[in-house]
């Protein structure tokens, strides 16, 4: 059998990276021979290398030139084109996105796949035009219930698109659209009673006492580290606290908590063994990134979201959430205020109702996608043969 050749690309944060090592895992599985790179910003390499490591630490990495177009929701259009922070970063990298389509063109012409996996990220858009400048069919996923710029400009060239949610969030084509839900990885599966106890112990927490992750992303979450470092003294006496600041503000949240109490962890970031975090607690509080809410719905875990202000595809995620009456949400507004609890008081008062946690965990389950990964790997294969 003729060795498939597959490039995956994305970038920006750990909900583009683990999609990809997801869907790597089920082509290794589905065809017999298959080689796999993969490609990210610069920006990210650091994280997307520990979590392709994970997988397979000899499977190659590259990083690509890629910019991004910065334009903000408090902005008038035309008022983006006043204001010189604005505009000579766009113009600067609006210059980058052109190094990175020749730079991608080399590339591509030495190493040609059958088929380019763009999984997202602004580092997808210079590799997807280089692929359809050669005829490379490209594959694009979009895992977000309001489109990004990159997807949107994509989506004309792609030869198949898959999304994350519901079709009816989209304007794709629905003749080359499918609905697969967020790949992930298989190991995310609903931990036993038994098994949470396990997981608790192999942390080293109590294993007597409820557990709270708290998980703001790839890089980390600054008003959600500082509302848990101003309020874990009122949620410390009814739980232990796990959390994964992001590794550049991990030293300033060093100097921010307890580096000494056995009831509190911090970690900067956690490529392996992040199913044990999430597993192990009793209830997440996470930002709305798609890819980790696919996650926590196959774990079925009673969830906190804040969605980020500054993202509104992570607030329309929450809404569709909410909608479902699957998790509970909060607004990161009001961290601003310094004497805010209401993080430690939604915490406490989820931990003191049983009943509703249950509820949570069982309609947030129901959303999972199990085969996502699958039928992604199955999407891809089958463009690479028609190729053929």
């Amino acid at each position: 059998m003729k060795k498939l050749q597959v490039l995956s690309v994305g970038g920006g944060s750990g909900g583009h990276v683990t999609p990809v090592v997801a869907v790597m895992a089920e082509l290794k599985k589905q065809h017999q021979t298959v080689e796999l790179r993969f490609w990210c910003d610069k920006s990210f390499a650091p994280q997307a290398k520990k979590i392709i490591a994970d997988f397979d630490k000899d499977l190659y990495v590259q990083t690509v030139i890629a910019g991004k177009l910065r334009r903000y929701h408090h902005l008038k259009w035309w008022q983006h084109f006043t204001i010189p922070s604005v505009v000579l970063p766009n113009i600067r990298d609006a210059f980058l996105v052109g190094v990175g389509v020749v730079q991608s063109l080399i590339r591509l012409i030495v190493w040609r796949p059958d088929v380019i996996f763009a999984k997202g990220g602004y580092v997808c858009l210079p590799v997807g035009w280089a692929a359809w400048l050669l005829r490379i069919p490209l594959v694009i996923h979009d895992s977000d219930a309001h489109p990004g710029l990159t997807n949107r400009l994509l989506a004309p060239i792609a030869k198949s698109i898959a999304t994350g949610v519901s079709l009816r969030h989209y304007n794709y084509p629905t003749s080359k659209t499918t609905y697969v839900g967020i790949p992930i990885d298989s190991a995310y599966q609903r931990f036993s009673p038994p098994e949470q106890i396990e997981a608790k112990r192999r942390l080293g927490f109590d294993t007597k006492r409820p557990l709270v992750a708290v998980v703001g992303g790839g890089q980390g979450s600054k008003q959600i580290n500082h509302a848990v470092a101003t309020q874990l003294h009122a949620i410390l006496p009814h739980a232990n606290v796990y959390l994964v600041s992001g590794s550049t503000q991990y030293d300033e949240m060093r100097s921010l908590t307890p580096q000494d109490d056995n009831r509190f962890q911090l970690k900067d970031f956690v490529s392996h063994g992040l199913v044990d975090v999430i597993g192990a607690a009793d209830i997440v509080v996470s930002r709305a990134g798609a890819t980790a809410l696919l996650e926590l719905a196959a774990m079925a875990k009673p969830t906190i979201l804040i969605p980020s202000k500054r993202l509104v595809w992570q607030v329309k995620h929450a809404a569709v959430y909410v909608e479902a009456q699957a998790v509970v949400t909060l607004d990161e507004n009001r961290f601003d205020d310094d004497g805010d609890k209401s993080l430690a008081k939604t915490i406490v008062g989820l931990l003191k109702n049983k009943t509703i946690r249950e509820k949570l965990a069982q309609r947030l389950h129901r959303m999972a996608r199990p085969h996502a990964a699958s039928d992604m790997a199955a999407i891809l294969l089958r463009v690479a043969k028609r190729r053929r």
